[in-house]
């Protein structure tokens, strides 16, 4: 088995744990800006286990990521260049050692930043896109802290909701859909909800 694949077992295994809540917290906090196994999985399976408390691991989850995300905002924002204007020995660690995490991703990510900022954050946060990399590129390009922390809130916890939601309402039969088409479900959603967004803009 592939050492990822391994992580993610191990991140797993936690949904039995009485520490299963504060590991769901830690793993979004550090998948916002450095881990590489998001958390949605474990929220699934807390909220299996305990389905009339799933809006509470939902709530917890989307806290941890928007923490999480925050502290990524400030790795970006502090960290990333030295007074030299070179990078820093944080930076090289990312593009080095974080999976999908490259200088090629980055540029990339930072040239989308425009007038439509709170759109790009939330698409970042809501998708399967790497949110990690958008909460550090943010804070190296410097966008609007109240806005980077309203997108990311309703992103991430939209996101969330949805799960807990789903599973509340069918259970594990809900679950293995999931896992299968739930990425494909959230992307057909961003992109609705972006076209509302441009539509909106274009007309007011």
């Amino acid at each position: 088995m592939n050492p990822l694949k391994n992580l993610y077992q191990w991140v797993l295994s936690w949904a039995e744990s009485t520490y299963g809540t504060l590991v769901l917290f830690l793993v979004a906090f550090v998948e916002s800006s450095f881990f590489p196994v998001p958390a949605d999985p474990l929220l699934m399976a807390l909220c299996l286990g305990k389905i009339k408390r799933s809006m509470y691991y939902v709530f917890i989850c989307t806290l941890g990521s928007v923490l999480g995300g925050i502290f990524g905002f400030i790795i970006g924002y502090f960290l990333w260049y030295a007074p030299s204007g070179e990078l820093t020995g944080v930076a090289n660690f990312f593009f080095r050692v974080i999976p999908g995490f490259t200088k090629e991703v980055f540029e990339n990510v930072g040239a989308q930043y425009d007038a439509h900022n709170f759109l790009v954050i939330f698409t970042a946060a809501f998708t399967p896109i790497p949110y990690k990399v958008f909460s550090i590129t943010a804070g190296v390009f410097q966008i609007n802290l109240p806005t980077f922390i309203l997108a990311s809130i309703l992103g991430r916890g939209g996101r969330f909701v949805i799960i807990g939601l789903l599973i509340r309402s069918f259970g594990d039969p809900i679950k293995k859909m999931m896992d299968k088409h739930f990425n494909a479900f959230i992307i057909i959603l961003t992109v609705i909800f972006a076209l509302s967004y441009l539509l909106i803009g274009y007309l007011f």
